[in-house]
């Protein structure tokens, strides 16, 4: 009877496995819906914390200065006064100034883009004693504060005869950049050591494999480097300042001294146009280049 009593009872059934039910996912899919609420809103809230300011000097710049006076209520409750546009073309030579900065952004631009892609490649491909060294020192100028050799940058330029010339400008384009070599170098050291042999086997030379290569396949790199440079350049108050007569100054240094009243005032709501104004060749250039530049500072830090 017992025998037959144990085979009648039926077998023990397993646990059955724990499984997220229809209300634990619902919950974790609240929770990353929330959270990515939170980043928007912070987003937003970054945005608007950078914006204020490009805000307040559009408005500044349609104000009249009865306007300005009475501050943000005064900003925030007004007809648009576009003669602070015509005032800040007229009141200084604009066209002239801002040649001066496209002559100087361009120099700049070119030379510090073609020397620093050139130093960039033999960081990155060519061996030799030394080599990370070299680099090393390259590096470590970019924590040289340029305050620091601001007199003595004046000084050797002076002595040379070439204050209140275009030759100072010349010469740092001629020695590249720290910065944009490490890009560079980066961006070259990412590709394929296939792509170098090919070429030796073939019989080309460095500077063959340099430009026949390595150059074609850094476009978006080379646009980079000289958007940077351009922007560096045009945006420069200092060495202008420092460097060059008010005659052939930049439009930096024109649209922060020029725009006075006869008793030697400064007129804000037109310097705040002539800052609009002085902007818009440097945002345009982004807008049309950002495809290229985002690109190119992913790419340059991926080591294929």
């Amino acid at each position: 009877m017992t025998q037959l009593a144990a085979q009648q009872t039926p077998l023990a059934t397993p646990a059955p496995a724990f499984t997220a039910g229809p209300r634990r996912r619902r919950r974790t899919d609240a929770d990353a819906q929330r959270a990515s609420a939170y980043i928007y809103i912070g987003v937003v809230v970054a945005i608007a914390l950078f914006g204020i300011p490009f805000i307040w000097i559009v408005l500044t710049s349609l104000a009249t200065p009865a306007q300005l006076s009475q501050g943000a209520l005064g900003l925030l409750d007004f007809q648009p006064y576009w003669q602070n546009f015509v005032d800040a073309f007229t009141m200084i030579d604009f066209p002239a100034y801002a040649m001066n900065s496209v002559i100087l952004s361009l120099i700049i631009s070119v030379l510090t883009t073609a020397v620093s892609a050139t130093v960039g490649f033999g960081f990155a491909r060519l061996r030799g004693r030394g080599r990370n060294l070299l680099f090393a020192v390259v590096i470590a100028t970019m924590m040289i504060p340029s305050i620091a050799t601001l007199i003595p940058t004046y000084v050797l330029f002076s002595r040379l005869g070439m204050v209140g010339t275009y030759w100072p400008w010349v010469l740092w384009g001629l020695a590249g950049t720290p910065y944009l070599i490490f890009l560079f170098r980066q961006f070259f050291t990412s590709i394929p050591l296939e792509l170098e042999d090919a070429a030796i086997i073939d019989g080309c030379n460095w500077w063959r494999i340099y430009f026949s290569v390595f150059l074609p396949l850094a476009k978006p790199v080379l646009l980079t480097s000289f958007i940077l440079s351009f922007t560096w350049t045009w945006g420069d108050y200092l060495a202008p300042a420092l460097l060059l007569n008010f005659n052939n100054t930049t439009l930096a240094v024109a649209t922060a001294a020029g725009y006075l009243d006869p008793r030697g005032n400064g007129l804000l709501t037109v310097q705040a146009a002539g800052a609009i104004l002085y902007l818009l060749p440097v945002v345009v250039i982004f807008l049309f280049a950002q495809r290229y530049f985002m690109g190119s500072a992913v790419s340059s830090g991926v080591k294929g």
